[in-house]
């Protein structure tokens, strides 16, 4: 694996829960392991910028592990980003939810893409397969999706055992393409089983892939629709498995 490059670099920026320069000392020990990390605090919005190249899940989750929750509020330049939530169209209980997965997706340049996958609560441990789909119609599931517009070649490694239940399993990756993010808004995003991509054919999951926001795009404490708080709409997002 070659190392990281500035060009591959981007800024994201969370909201953590931070009032005084003793949390800004506990987030950067906290932080200080992951390598080329350049982090900017905004203490009276209780925003945190990161630069570098770790994915945003990686930070939520070693946030997390230090005893601090983190939502993701933007990731890279304006209309660079964008996030899909992956679902499964099996039925599930009244008191489950369809969501087993999110792909977020941040560009970095014309000829390369980042894409952080994470899976949790799928009934199968084992490799899965990322892939763009031709369309963003998921009426029935994968299979209205059309073909792959382009295929991850390396798998998403799901065997960790999930916090849902008994006999479910997680994972994560952070893969690269070559592609920009307006060519992706609109599509599909696939994950499943098959290692040659094809719906229909193993445990899949998908979901449309719609713009996300950009850093300092977001910046709200509450919102407009269902006035509640980022923390509020946090533990909805969380009760619904979207863990980042």
């Amino acid at each position: 694996m070659t190392s990281p490059t500035s060009e591959d670099s981007f800024e994201a920026t969370y909201a953590v829960d931070m009032h005084c320069n003793g949390c800004v000392e506990d987030i950067k020990s906290c932080l200080a392991g992951i390598p080329n990390l350049s982090l900017d605090f905004h203490v009276p919005k209780k925003l945190l910028a990161v630069k570098g190249t770790a994915a945003p899940s990686v930070i939520i989750s070693t946030l997390q592990k230090c005893g601090r929750d983190a939502i993701i509020r933007g990731t890279g330049k304006p209309n660079s980003a964008a996030v899909s939530i992956l679902e499964t169209f099996e039925p599930v209980a009244d008191s489950d939810t369809p969501v087993r997965g999110l792909a977020r997706i941040v560009g970095v340049s014309d000829t390369k893409t980042w894409v952080d996958i994470t899976l949790n609560g799928l009934p199968q441990p084992g490799k899965y397969y990322a892939s763009v789909r031709e369309c963003g119609d998921i009426s029935k599931g994968a299979q209205s999706t059309g073909g792959p517009v382009y295929k991850f070649d390396e798998p998403i490694d799901c065997s960790s055992p999930s916090d849902l239940g008994k006999n479910l399993y997680s994972g994560q990756a952070f893969l690269s393409a070559p592609l920009r993010v307006w060519e992706l808004v609109g599509r599909s995003f696939m994950v499943t089983s098959d290692p040659q991509h094809r719906a229909g054919h193993g445990y899949e999951i998908c979901g449309v892939l719609a713009r996300s926001a950009g850093v300092w795009e977001n910046d709200k404490q509450v919102c407009a629709c269902s006035g509640k708080s980022v923390w509020q709409e946090r533990k909805d997002a969380l009760e619904h498995n979207i863990q980042h």
